[in-house]
């Protein structure tokens, strides 16, 4: 006879106790400095990364530059985008894309003063820019592959500070 172990979920902050999606009510939370980081990298074939590389762009344009763009118009976008996410003002926002080899790596940085954090904003703004890259590069390579979005460092709040496996502990420190 086998062991049947209870499983124990963790508590999802956006869902009710009877199933349904909600607005977590922030307003008895303290105000405090926020800041995230977040990354997504965009596969590219070879020949789009040299003309990148070289030229900065193809027909459309300049990739990086148009990309970083999105990315910072979309981090201020996301209350409007993600059904449950809190608008928040916004003190910075800075997104920046090197390219390694084939894969351009895209990195956002938010900040605010906030009852909530900022990490859907810096999770937004790297996913967008991904986009937007595809979208710039997409005639000459349909198969570009944007992967590894994820969150790299969070900061304030009650939970603290958050770094990912491999840049740092993966837990509240």
């Amino acid at each position: 006879m086998r062991k049947t172990r209870k499983l124990h979920a963790p508590a999802i902050s956006h869902v009710s106790r009877d199933g349904h999606a909600r607005m977590v009510d922030v307003g008895r939370k303290e105000v405090t400095a926020r800041t995230a980081r977040a990354q997504a990298v965009v596969r590219l074939t070879k020949g789009i990364a040299l003309l990148i590389a070289r030229r900065g762009g193809v027909a459309k344009g300049n990739v990086i530059e148009t990309a970083r763009i999105a990315g910072i118009m979309a981090a201020k976008r996301t209350a409007e985008l993600i059904p449950m996410c809190h608008p928040v003002p916004l003190d910075f926002v800075d997104v920046s894309a090197n390219l390694h080899g084939i894969d351009l790596v895209i990195t956002s940085s938010v900040g605010c003063r906030s009852v909530t954090g900022v990490e859907m904003e810096a999770l937004t703004a790297v996913s967008v820019a991904a986009l937007t890259v595809y979208d710039m590069c997409k005639s000459a390579d349909k198969g570009i592959v944007i992967r590894d979005i994820r969150l790299l460092e969070k900061s304030g709040g009650k939970s603290g500070r958050w770094v990912v496996r491999g840049a740092g502990s993966g837990r509240k420190e």
